[in-house]
C-alpha cells in the first residue's frame, strides 16, 4: 500500500495579503520546529504585488497554490502493485492476483498502462475456450509455455514464439496421427519413440514429452533437422493438457479499449458513481503524466484521509480554501472577528486583538524559545507593517509596534524605508485590470442574509489613488454583480493622510455608509478621515448600520 507522507498544509485566506502569506510560511516553519512534523506552507490564491515584493526582498519561495483542499485519490490507501507484462502467462497472473489479493491486474508496457486483466476473464478463457489454435493465435512465447509446464527446452529457442498450429494429443498410432498433425502443431505424447519421429517427421511446431521420459539422441537430432522444438515435463499427457491454455499471454485476454482509469488529483466524490457503477472492483491510478501508479478500489473510499489544514488569518468559512469545510482543521491562528468555521472536533484555536497575525506568531516564537532567523524576521515585520499601515492604523496595538521594530532589528531592515518600497510596489497597479485591482486585496463577509466585499489598497501617494479611481469606478457595478455581491466598498488609504476614499456599488451601499459613519455621501465616493482600517473602522461600522 502507498506510504506517502502527507503533510499537514498550513494556509490563509482567499486573495492573500501579506500577512496571510507571511503568516503560513513563519507559522509552517514553527510548527516544523516545535513537533519536527512535516508542514507546508500553501496559498489560497494569487499573490498581490506587495507580497511578491516582500518575498522576492527575502529571497523566499512562493508557497504552492492549492485551489481545492477535498479529499483526493491520493488521500486513499492505493495499492502499490507494480504493473505485470503483457507477456505474463495466465497461470502466472492468477498466482499474482491470489499472493496480492486482488482480482485485477494492471499491464503496462514500459510506464504506460495498456490494459487490465481481472480473474473472470482468466475464468472465462479457461472454461468457455476450446479452440485448439488459441495458443498460436494468442502468440504464446515457448517460455510461458515451459514456465507452465515445469518443463524444460531440450531442442530450440526458449524465447521463440509460438505463431501457428494447433494443439494435438497424440493418443491415436502414428498412421492415424499422419492425417491429424499439420505443420507447426504442438503435439503432447509420451515416451513412443515411433510416434515422437512422425510428430518431427510431420513438421510439429513442437512436441511436449510428458512424464519426465528421456528423449533419444537420435530424436533430438531429427528434431534439430525439422525445425521442431522439445519440451520435457514431468506431468502427465491430462494434466499438460490441462495447463497447457494457462501458457497464453494476458494480452490475449486483457481489455484494452475504454479503460476507466482515476489520476491522484481526482476528488473521491466525483468518482465514486463511476465506480459504483463498474462491475470490477479494482481501478488503474496514473499520475498527471498518466504513468501508471497503483490500484484502488471501492473499499478504499473508507479509509480515505482528508486533508489536515492549519487555518492562519482567517477564521471565515467564506473567506477559506475551497474544499475546507470536507477537510481535518488542527488549528486556527488569527486576529480577526470571530465567524468561526466549523470544525468536526476540537481545535487548538488562537485569536489575539493585535494588528497582524503574524504578532500573533512572533510572540509563539517567544513562547516556545524558537529563535528567529533573519530571514523569518523579515518576514513577520513586512506582515506587521502592511497589516497596521506602519503601525498608523487603529488596530496597531504597543505589541505590534515593539514586535515590528525588534523583528527589523533582527532582519537588519530600516522599516521605515522598507514600507516606503512595500507600500510603492503594492500600489502600483499600472498593468493590472480594474477587476484585477479590485480583488487584489478582498474579502468577502455574511452579515445577516447580505454578502458584502471590501477591497483596499494602501499608498503613500495621493496620485497614485486618483489614479486608481478613475480606473475601478466604472467597473464597481459589474465586479459587485459577478460576485453575487449585496453590497461592493473599496478603500482608497492614503497611509501619509491617514483616510480613506470610499467608492461603493449596491442599491443600499450609498446609504449604509452614509449612516454607518454619519456623513453626507454625495455621488461616487465618500472621504472618511482616520478611517484605515478595514477590520476594525469599515468594517464593524457597515456590520452594526445593517444589523440596526
Amino acid at each position: 500500500m502507498n506510504k506517502q507522507n502527507r503533510p499537514i498544509i498550513v494556509i490563509g485566506h482567499k486573495n492573500p495579503d501579506t500577512d496571510s502569506i507571511c503568516a503560513a510560511i513563519t507559522y509552517a516553519n514553527l510548527k516544523r520546529h516545535i513537533t519536527h512534523g512535516d508542514y507546508i506552507a500553501c496559498r489560497a490564491g494569487h499573490l498581490n504585488e506587495e507580497t511578491q515584493f516582500v518575498l522576492s526582498h527575502f529571497g523566499v519561495e512562493v508557497p504552492t497554490y492549492i485551489k481545492d483542499v477535498r479529499t483526493q485519490v491520493r488521500d486513499m490507501e492505493i495499492k502499490m502493485l507494480e504493473g505485470s507484462d503483457r507477456n505474463l502467462s495466465l497461470k502466472n497472473a492468477w498466482s499474482k492476483m491470489r499472493d496480492n489479493e486482488v482480482v485485477t491486474l494492471c499491464v503496462t508496457e514500459g510506464e504506460e498502462l495498456s490494459g487490465i486483466v481481472t480473474t473472470n476473464d482468466i475464468v472465462e478463457t479457461y472454461m468457455d475456450v476450446i479452440d485448439p489454435k488459441i495458443l498460436s493465435e494468442a502468440k504464446t512465447c515457448y517460455r510461458n509455455i515451459v514456465e507452465t509446464l515445469d518443463g524444460e527446452l531440450i531442442v530450440g529457442e526458449i524465447e521463440d514464439v509460438l505463431e501457428k498450429g494447433k494443439v494435438v494429443i497424440a493418443a491415436a498410432n502414428p498412421d492415424m496421427m499422419e492425417n491429424v498433425i499439420e505443420e507447426g502443431d504442438v503435439v503432447i505424447l509420451g515416451n513412443r519413440y515411433d510416434m515422437q519421429l512422425c510428430a518431427i517427421e510431420m513438421n510439429a511446431g513442437c512436441i511436449i514429452v510428458c512424464e519426465g521420459a528421456d528423449v533419444a539422441k537420435t530424436i533430438q537430432i531429427q528434431a534439430r533437422e525439422h525445425g521442431t522444438k522439445i519440451i520435457t515435463t514431468p506431468h502427465d499427457t491430462f494434466v499438460v493438457a490441462r495447463l497447457i491454455n494457462q501458457s497464453m499471454p494476458i494480452e490475449h485476454v486483457m481489455k484494452k479499449d475504454n479503460l476507466v482509469t482515476f489520476h491522484m488529483d481526482d476528488y473521491i466524490e466525483d468518482i465514486q458513481e463511476i465506480m459504483a457503477s463498474m462491475r470490477h472492483r479494482y481501478f488503474p491510478v496514473l499520475d498527471k503524466n498518466d504513468h501508471y501508479i497503483g490500484m484502488i478500489s471501492r473499499r478504499n473510499f473508507l479509509g480515505a484521509k482528508k486533508k489536515q489544514l492549519i487555518l492562519v488569518d482567517h477564521n471565515e468559512k467564506n473567506q477559506a480554501v475551497n474544499g475546507a469545510d470536507t477537510a481535518e482543521i488542527l488549528e486556527i491562528v488569527d486576529h480577526h472577528r470571530l465567524r468561526t468555521i466549523e470544525t468536526s472536533g476540537p481545535v487548538f484555536f488562537r485569536n489575539q486583538p493585535l494588528g497582524s497575525t503574524c504578532t500573533i506568531i512572533y510572540l509563539m516564537y517567544k513562547e516556545f524559545g524558537i529563535e528567529i532567523d533573519k530571514t523569518t524576521a523579515g518576514l513577520l515585520m513586512a506582515a506587521i507593517l502592511s497589516d497596521t499601515l506602519m503601525f498608523r492604523s487603529p488596530t496597531c496595538t504597543a505589541i505590534d509596534e515593539n514586535a515590528g521594530k525588534e523583528l527589523a532589528s533582527i532582519a537588519g531592515v530600516d522599516y521605515e524605508s522598507f514600507a516606503k518600497e512595500m507600500f510603492h510596489a503594492g500600489s502600483n497597479l499600472s498593468g493590472k485590470s480594474a477587476k484585477e485591482i479590485l480583488h487584489q486585496d478582498f474579502k468577502k463577509f455574511t452579515v445577516d442574509d447580505m454578502t458584502i466585499g471590501i477591497g483596499q489598497i494602501n499608498s503613500m501617494s495621493g496620485e497614485e489613488l486618483v489614479e486608481i479611481k478613475e480606473k475601478i469606478m466604472p467597473e464597481l457595478e459589474k465586479v459587485a454583480s459577478a460576485d453575487g455581491l449585496d453590497m461592493l466598498f473599496f478603500m482608497l488609504t492614503n497611509i501619509i493622510t491617514e483616510s480613506s476614499e470610499v467608492v461603493f456599488a449596491g442599491a443600499k451601499a450609498q446609504h449604509t455608509l452614509s449612516s454607518a459613519f454619519s456623513v453626507s455621501v454625495e455621488g461616487d465616493s465618500a472621504l472618511l478621515p482616520g478611517v484605515v482600517s478595514r477590520k476594525k473602522q469599515l468594517l464593524p461600522s457597515i456590520v452594526e448600520t445593517i444589523q440596526n
